[in-house]
């Protein structure tokens, strides 16, 4: 990317976004257009168009999504597959036809099956049935793939799309009712700990496996791609490791110092039995993670309990 062409990141107030635009003010990327979000409804189809034309970007960062865990998706399925399309569609559309030079689209690795190989691989996309608990979700993904790959191939357009792993970090959503399992987690542990609890519920049998992500490697491979790939067919964004959600709790466990028990709800779902993304295609480019999973559970707890002390002194 040009230093002095305009950069619009969509979705810049929540976490992916977010550390995507820091880490273009980090690297030296000073035209960065920052509408406010409240402002700026990405599901407006005129609203999203009009801002294209007005600010005409030159390159952009689509990083936002209506994400939640498994509770969120099964009990918000409508706002996930209708929130996700709508606003990714407004974009992708006003990019061609304002004339965006290059697009990131981030998917999810939802979009693979549900029984997929492991590790998974980029072209094992719509070889199989979706995860239930995740459908709307993953259909609205993979739609967003195949619209960057279909105006591609008939205007011939520079949009590309990612896979990263399960995103953990600062400004993830911490809630129990909504958030991803590494940010609940966390939550739960802390409140166990300062409300001296003796134990802990987690959903499911602690056995499906989980590959996570520190956001701000997801930033650091967002700009790569955007340097060095620039191929039709998703790419992954990956460790290449993961762990169960038993070894992941206990984990967090440690590093939060709850000393109760975690106790694994059985009755309820547990999602994909493992998730781990087939790396090899961005590491061959160039590319590797520099946070693993503990020192960046331990940089989000930091985080996390600092944004709780904050909201105790208001109170």
């Amino acid at each position: 990317m040009e230093r002095n062409r305009r950069i619009f990141v969509a979705g810049h107030e929540a976490m992916a976004g977010a550390a995507v635009l820091h880490r273009l003010e980090a690297a030296g990327y000073t035209n960065l257009i920052s509408p406010d979000s409240a402002r700026l409804d990405l599901t407006d189809q005129k609203m999203v168009f009009d801002f294209f034309m007005t600010e005409r970007p030159n390159y952009v960062f689509l990083a936002s999504a209506k994400v939640g865990g498994i509770l969120a998706n099964s009990r918000f399925p409508a706002e996930f597959i209708y929130t996700n399309i709508q606003s990714q569609s407004n974009v992708i559309h006003a990019a061609w036809k304002s004339g965006v030079r290059k697009l990131l689209f981030l998917a999810s690795s939802c979009v693979y099956p549900k029984d997929c190989p492991q590790p998974m691989k980029e072209e094992y996309l719509l070889s199989g049935k979706l995860e239930p608990t995740s459908e709307p979700y993953a259909v609205a993904k993979i739609a967003g793939v195949r619209m960057c790959q279909s105006y591609r191939e008939q205007y011939g357009v520079n949009f590309i799309s990612a896979v990263p792993a399960d995103l953990y970090g600062p400004m993830d959503d911490f809630n129990p009712e909504t958030g991803h399992v590494l940010a609940s987690l966390l939550a739960k542990m802390y409140q166990a700990k300062t409300s001296d609890q003796t134990e802990v519920m987690v959903w499911g049998t602690g056995s499906p496996r989980r590959e996570c992500l520190h956001v701000d490697d997801l930033a650091d491979a967002c700009l790569f791609l955007m340097d060095n790939y620039d191929d039709p067919g998703v790419i992954n964004i990956g460790s290449g490791q993961d762990v169960s959600i038993r070894e992941l709790a206990g984990l967090i466990k440690e590093i939060v110092g709850f000393e109760g028990d975690i106790i694994f709800d059985k009755s309820k779902p547990d999602g994909a039995p493992r998730k781990l993304l087939d790396a090899n295609k961005i590491s061959k480019l160039g590319w590797s993670l520099r946070i693993s999973l503990e020192n960046g559970i331990r940089q989000t707890y930091e985080w996390y309990v600092s944004l709780m002390h904050r909201k105790e002194k208001l109170y």
